[in-house]
């Protein structure tokens, strides 16, 4: 083989790897694995993956391209909603695991967030009566990365606990 196939081999062969790693932790198994690690430390029945949240997901995540805000979409009234932007790339598992994160600043006992922190992008995650998930991803018009994840059913009502 002369030196200009093996550079052309060479060449496809590290942009495919490229390729690979860059869609690694961002499909449909990886966001369930990743929301399922966090449920089973809590003892909650694992999630699955639903084409059809995955879909408004979808939707929603398209529409966020020109902007990039972390904008909630309301639901359509039958969804919960996490959501996580990165002015670079950032993985699905990334996203799952920032969301977890948040275990840190959430009391069981009372039920409520330790002051002036979040908690409740985890609490979604570990909602034992949400049992779908769907998750997209984009790239934004100004070069972030939006991500979303929707529960079906909802999580997060007032005055109950996630398990």
């Amino acid at each position: 083989m002369e030196l200009s196939s093996k550079i052309s081999v060479s060449f496809f062969f590290f942009f495919f790897l490229f390729a690979l790693i860059a869609n690694a932790q961002d499909s449909p198994q990886d966001y369930v694995n990743a929301h399922n690690a966090a449920r089973s430390q809590v003892g909650v029945p694992n999630i699955a993956w639903d084409d059809n949240v995955a879909a408004f997901a979808q939707n929603y995540a398209n529409q966020r391209k020109a902007d990039c805000q972390l904008v909630h979409s309301g639901g359509g009234g039958k969804y919960g909603e996490n959501l996580a932007w990165s002015s670079g790339d950032m993985s699905g598992v990334d996203a799952v695991k920032m969301w977890v994160d948040e275990k840190a600043f959430y009391d069981y006992n009372s039920n409520s967030c330790a002051a002036g922190k979040q908690c409740g992008h985890y609490t979604q995650v570990v909602w034992k009566n949400s049992v779908r998930v769907g998750c997209a991803k984009v790239k934004c018009n100004n070069g972030g990365t939006f991500i979303g994840c929707n529960y079906s059913p909802p999580g997060n009502f007032n005055g109950q606990r996630p398990y």
